[in-house]
């Protein structure tokens, strides 16, 4: 597996990390914990050395799945986890990024984990109640005690990451982004290449979609979020059949799959861009992997670009309500 390097403060992972909150949250029931931990530890086997979790995914149960699992690989990966989140009776309330409940949150991550230091703490959202200046304040003393390696973002705006970034620099900012999820490339791309701040692009195969085995037939099961989501109504998954078919022609010609495709767009977009697809199946991963090999080439990615600005997707990535207050 190629590594990369996220932020100007020397980060090294692989080029394809792996996404784990659909292991317990978010997609339906929980998987299989043993199954999860033995696909965790075939991940790093794998040449992974990037694991994304976060407090709310479960809550909880999936910070210490992925603590146990990795446990016997300390230092040798990379785990983030966020924080930024009210949980009351197992579910969100609310953002809070108050300084406090930071401090609070970091031990009990570190707990859950089974770590000595969390290598890259993000806020998990904006909280519109704290100013970013005592977020990044907060997040620079725990990594000056020696709890924190590296701050993050998630979903933030241009303005909070220059704020940020001046507090405390800023290594990652993670946010949805791939061939249908582009609205980052106007303003928030182009501001944390100037400040050297690295992408890690969640959802890169757009929650499955991209991968082309969900169609206008497909029942998403109790729980599922996509049940919720603008763009998975059978309307929309038929409109936007026609992307698919796109990543189907170049798939064709490279003797890989649509999933691969769409990774290797994303990989190819910046050098310091990191995917984290999510899976629960061995041989998915296996497969998002062998996307860290595929170089498109000048023409391809023209190719791509040329045929997919023509195509209008169908629904929207969330609800309005839900982009004010996800932590998916």
């Amino acid at each position: 597996m190629k590594k990369r390097i996220l932020g100007n403060t020397g980060l090294q992972v692989s080029a394809i990390g792996l996404g784990c909150m659909g292991m317990s949250f978010g997609y339906g029931p929980a998987a299989d914990t043993t199954e999860m931990i033995a696909l965790i530890r075939s991940a790093v086997e794998q040449g992974v050395t990037f694991f994304d979790t976060a407090e709310v995914y479960g809550p909880f149960t999936n910070e210490a799945l992925v603590g146990e699992a990795l446990e016997p690989f300390k230092g040798e990966v990379v785990i983030a986890t966020k924080f930024g989140f009210n949980i009351v009776d197992g579910k969100m309330a609310g953002v809070n990024s108050r300084p406090e409940n930071i401090r609070k949150v970091t031990e009990a991550s570190l707990k859950r984990l089974r770590l000595d230091v969390i290598d890259l703490l993000y806020q998990h959202r904006v909280d519109p109640n704290v100013p970013i200046e005592d977020v990044a304040g907060t997040v620079k003393d725990l990594i000056q005690e020696g709890k924190v390696k590296h701050f993050g973002l998630s979903e933030a705006g241009a303005s909070t990451i220059r704020r940020a970034h001046a507090v405390q620099p800023v290594t990652a900012l993670q946010s949805e982004y791939s061939l249908w999820t582009r609205q980052h490339e106007k303003e928030i791309i182009p501001t944390i290449e100037e400040l050297g701040i690295g992408l890690v692009a969640f959802s890169p195969l757009g929650k499955g979609f991209l991968a082309g085995k969900i169609d206008e037939t497909t029942q998403f099961a109790e729980g599922d979020i996509r049940n919720m989501l603008p763009r998975y109504t059978e309307e929309a998954r038929v409109a936007n059949k026609v992307l698919l078919d796109l990543l189907g022609q170049f798939a064709a010609k490279r003797n890989a799959t649509t999933a691969q495709i769409a990774l290797a767009w994303v990989l190819a977009q910046k050098p310091w861009i990191v995917p984290i697809p999510g899976t629960t199946k061995p041989h998915r991963l296996a497969e998002n992997n062998g996307a860290a090999s595929i170089e498109l080439t000048k023409e391809e990615l023209l190719e791509i670009e040329t045929a997919s600005v023509q195509i209008q997707i169908t629904g929207t990535r969330y609800t309005e309500a839900m982009e004010k207050s996800t932590g998916l």
